[in-house]
């Protein structure tokens, strides 16, 4: 490919030299290295590899790298190579913004609906000192009910949040582990914690409330990584086995460990018929603030309408940000 490169300027009229042949090897280098990343991500094409369920929730950031990194190696070098890479990179990117807008709430509801507050935090196990204020920003959202994964570290705060949100599951309440809790402010109907897998151990929970007469159904899931094996997409086939019954208004939240333009995301959403917000900000990692991704998230199906998602200020030592929706729930 190198030789090819350097013969392609040549053939523009530009004599071969010590410089060029240089130029094109470092090029070279570079279009294999675009190549290789624009291959991986465009696999997902031919099939769902769970080896690269990761990378596909990158989609769009590794497209429109390598769109720059060719744009460079052009200006560099002149080579139809690049061109190619260029032209492949930005419609991988097109499709990736295209998947993103899928699945997005209309967020449109009647004026009878009645308003709801959701937070879902990963506060992270090994976070213990940073309870406090954990339990602080809980009580400042104003919301509803709250979801926390991994929420050994906030339980010595449970004494204090338990005084604003009297009813909860998780943490000695229906379970031997402290790890995904749900706190309400309203009384939990039919509340349970189950299973997804070996790996995601009382990581799935269900309940209902009433608000005002109209029965809302809750579920949080802190589901295991894309690239455990095929764990992910079936504690996705779980979920949704679980929710299919549910004929009312439905929140779906937590930690997914995937964005949601991944194939199995993609298809759960489909099957399930949950919305999700126009764009979800990134919760993941941190320090990549709003160009990460969002493996955190919330999603709603009518007559229960997303109306605003935002993230959380501050992470408070955690390696997720936190999240905050807005609904409108109307009767059935």
């Amino acid at each position: 490919m190198c030789t090819q490169i350097a013969h392609a300027n040549q053939n523009q009229g530009e004599p071969i030299s010590g410089v060029l042949i240089l130029k094109a090897r470092l090029t070279c280098v570079g279009s294999f290295a675009l190549a290789l990343a624009l291959l991986l991500i465009s696999i997902r094409y031919v099939g769902d590899f769970w080896l690269l369920a990761f990378v596909n929730s990158f989609q769009l950031h590794i497209a429109v790298m390598a769109a720059f990194g060719a744009l460079l190696c052009l200006l560099v070098l002149r080579s139809r190579i690049f061109i190619v890479l260029l032209a492949w990179a930005f419609m991988l990117g097109a499709h990736a913004l295209y998947m993103h807008q899928e699945f997005v709430t209309d967020a449109y509801s009647p004026a009878s609906a009645k308003s709801f507050r959701l937070l879902s935090f990963n506060v992270l196990r090994e976070n213990p000192g940073n309870a406090e204020s954990i339990a602080d920003t809980i009580l400042a959202s104003n919301a509803d009910v709250a979801y926390v994964m991994e929420a050994d570290a906030v339980a010595t705060a449970l004494p204090r949040l338990s005084q604003t949100y009297p009813y909860r599951i998780g943490c000695g309440v229906g379970t031997q582990n402290c790890d995904l809790l749900i706190l309400s402010k309203r009384p939990l109907e039919n509340a349970r914690i189950g299973s997804l897998s070996y790996v995601s151990r009382e990581r799935f929970a269900m309940a209902m409330i009433d608000i005002d007469g109209i029965k809302l159904t809750l579920a949080a899931a802190h589901l295991a990584k894309p690239y455990f094996d095929d764990y992910h997409r079936n504690e996705l086939s779980r979920i949704r086995a679980a929710i299919s019954s549910v004929t009312g208004p439905l929140i779906l939240g937590g930690d997914f460990n995937s964005a949601s333009i991944a194939p199995d995301m993609r298809e759960f959403l489909l099957a399930t018929d949950l919305k999700k917000a126009q764009w979800e900000p990134a919760t993941w990692p941190i320090d990549a603030g709003p160009f990460g991704i969002a493996i955190d998230h919330i999603f709603a199906r009518k007559p229960a309408t997303l109306m605003k998602l935002e993230r959380l200020p501050d992470n408070h030592g955690s390696n997720h940000y936190g999240l905050v929706a807005d609904f409108a729930i109307a009767g059935s």
